[in-house]
């Protein structure tokens, strides 16, 4: 029925938790929900809607105190740290929730992409096909160096992936010359590179100096994702 709510009742709650707590009743999870560890919501007519979130809460809680035996304080820590997106204690004595471990980010390229050698040689026709992008605003990106051809005057698959974001960019008005301060970042976090493992560490090769230069740009790269994240955040 349209506009009806879904969740579950407290008997359903209770029946559903009861295998693992055989000594649960329908007075101890009003007195979880009294003690603020579970809110479920409340239909019109006043009675309690649970939600499969609710129940892993629940479940929780009561596994804290059974196999744990943390009283009502520390679960309420506990969980006040899961909703803050800590990760729940592992299974061990002692146990609290903790800060999770750093986790690769996707859109932050490795190392290994970072120091790959160039596998595209395209002409400047090419480039504009596959870019999609307007005579005018190729010009304007070779002006103002975003785009740069090698010595043979080809592009590679760097060239080629700076294209195609200038060229979706300009679909939101976003102009060449909006993009400078892209490239002055770029070289900036190169420049950084070449002062910790010096000039030589980004002159290309996939060697020892290549390998560390690639380090140090994907920290570089994270960071600099992280920061615009956050800002995006606070705006």
């Amino acid at each position: 029925m349209a506009g009806r709510r879904r969740g579950l009742s407290i008997g359903v709650v209770l029946e559903r938790l009861q295998g693992d707590f055989p000594d649960l009743t329908i007075s101890k999870l009003r007195f979880l929900e009294t003690e603020g560890l579970v809110t479920p919501q409340r239909a019109p007519s006043g009675y309690r809607i649970y939600s499969e979130a609710d129940v892993t809460r629940l479940r929780y809680v009561l596994t804290a105190q059974r196999e744990r035996f943390w009283p009502l304080k520390v679960i309420r820590d506990a969980l006040d740290a899961i909703d803050r997106g800590l990760t729940p204690a592992a299974d061990a004595p002692g146990a609290r929730p903790a800060v999770p471990g750093p986790a690769t980010d996707p859109d932050v390229p490795s190392p290994a992409t970072l120091g790959a050698p160039p596998s595209l040689r395209l002409t400047e026709a090419e480039l504009i096909g596959a870019a999609h992008l307007d005579a005018g605003v190729f010009q304007a990106l070779r002006g103002f160096l975003l785009l740069r051809p090698d010595p043979s005057g080809h592009y590679d698959d760097a060239a080629l992936a700076v294209a195609r974001a200038a060229a979706a960019l300009a679909a939101y008005g976003v102009e060449a010359r909006h993009l400078r301060p892209f490239r002055t970042a770029a070289e900036r976090e190169v420049g950084l590179v070449q002062q910790i493992l010096g000039p030589a560490a980004t002159a290309g090769g996939d060697g020892a100096d290549g390998g560390g230069a690639a380090q140090v740009l994907h920290h570089c790269l994270a960071l600099h994702s992280a920061l615009v994240r956050a800002e995006l955040r606070r705006g």
